[in-house]
């Protein structure tokens, strides 16, 4: 049974009062209540796929006549015009009609926005609760807000140490961790940014939660982490190609590890963390060669390397303190960390202001934190860098939880906790 998921601001119940009359009945369905998420027959849409007897666009192809996308127009002028919709309308384009809600649902429409220039970024932030219940919530930087989505799948209602990655710009997997009631998990699932729905992908080769992924040349790679009954680290890597939708095993790490940081810098991967012994251990992996080695030739970088961290411009960022309003880059020429961007502005040293990832957004690094507060910062700029808030921190909503939940008891103080942000394109 396919359930189509409402968009992160299409949870519309009711339509505008204000259209009257049969035409504009007809152009506008009624509304039906929003639906809970489900997933979908393991499919894997990167490549578009064609409904018998109906063109690209969306429309019925050969035989009979068709009403056009926009009366008056043809065709192609109207996708021209629909394309350069912002993305935050994109949930009232669906409900016009069966066309456009076709149009919208594939690939063409988004993959002509990618050529054009005019596809936008959205913050996705995968976040958990005091309860240890998973949720998400996607910001706008237009819009400048933070909107919660429909539940995530509820294998990872309530998982923990499982893995976040985009692969194609707009699809975002969830994959491994362990479940409260099975335990760790081989369990794969995507949400797709165009068609606003989750899907079933192959599940991984071993289970395990707790590890490092990373994307390189679009395949998603998996190293470390714990696997069934406990017994130590893994060493066992493995990697997805979704153009040919399946795992593979590449060449084991050179030591069992439990990741806790790390980074894709000049094509390789860096990982950072605690090895059999419970000592700190690094190592890195270059998929050209299919080998690892421990990273002894950048001591000084992995010494000085803290979470959360990106690589930007060619620069590995990394946070400077527990706010995030403080960064260094490591030098590579000198060897050593340097170059600090300073914000000037520090919000302090506490759980909810602590800075939980960062993320390249529009050529922009992007700091986001446990109270769901981001801040933007140019860090390629000559001059010294203009730092920028796009949401402020103390939402109202979260105020009041927080508030809420210090009066019904200490113990019981919901601190939310962000697991994982990843930006998707569409």
């Amino acid at each position: 049974m396919v359930m189509i998921l409402v968009d992160s601001s299409a949870c519309l119940c009711r339509v505008e009062r204000s259209v009257a009359g049969a035409a504009a009945a007809r152009l506008m369905p009624r509304a039906k209540a929003c639906v809970q998420p489900s997933l979908r027959a393991s499919i894997h849409p990167l490549k578009p796929k064609r409904s018998p007897g109906r063109d690209h666009r969306g429309g019925a192809g050969g035989g009979g006549r068709q009403c056009p996308l926009i009366p008056g127009l043809p065709d192609d002028l109207a996708v021209a015009c629909l394309v350069r919709v912002p993305r935050g309308d994109h949930w009232k384009l669906r409900l016009v009609c069966k066309r456009w809600f076709r149009l919208l649902a594939g690939n063409y429409f988004y993959g002509l926005r990618r050529r054009l220039g005019l596809a936008e970024q959205w913050v996705y932030a995968v976040k958990c609760d005091g309860d240890g219940r998973v949720s998400w919530d996607v910001l706008d930087p237009a819009r400048r807000a933070w909107r919660a989505l429909p539940p995530v799948p509820g294998e990872y209602a309530a998982a923990v140490g499982f893995g976040c990655a985009v692969l194609g710009g707009c699809h975002l997997y969830l994959f491994g961790g362990s479940d409260p009631r099975r335990g760790p998990m081989r369990r794969v699932v995507f949400y797709s940014a165009r068609s606003n729905r989750w899907h079933r992908a192959p599940d991984m080769l071993r289970r395990r939660h707790g590890f490092g992924c990373c994307v390189m040349g679009n395949r998603l790679y998996v190293a470390g982490g714990e696997g069934c009954g406990g017994g130590g680290g893994l060493r066992s890597v493995e990697v997805f190609d979704p153009a040919k939708n399946r795992w593979s095993f590449v060449s084991d790490m050179a030591a069992s590890l439990m990741p806790f940081v790390s980074a894709v810098h000049g094509e390789r991967w860096y990982v950072k963390g605690l090895g059999a012994q419970r000592q700190v251990m690094s190592q890195v992996y270059s998929p050209e060669t299919d080998a690892w080695s421990a990273a002894h030739e950048l001591d000084a970088m992995v010494t000085g390397w803290r979470s959360p961290s990106v690589s930007l411009g060619g620069r590995l960022y990394a946070a400077d303190c527990k706010d995030g309003c403080r960064l260094r880059a490591y030098d590579e020429a000198a060897g050593a960390w340097s170059g600090r961007v300073d914000s000037g502005q520090h919000a302090g040293s506490s759980h909810a202001v602590e800075a939980a990832a960062m993320v390249a957004l529009h050529g922009k690094l992007c700091v986001i934190r446990n109270d769901m507060s981001v801040s933007v910062v140019d860090v390629a700029a000559a001059a010294s860098p203009r730092w920028e808030t796009v949401v402020g921190k103390g939402q109202i909503k979260a105020f009041v939880t927080n508030l809420l939940s210090a009066i019904a008891g200490g113990r019981r103080r919901a601190k939310n906790r962000v697991l994982h942000c990843q930006v998707l394109e569409a």
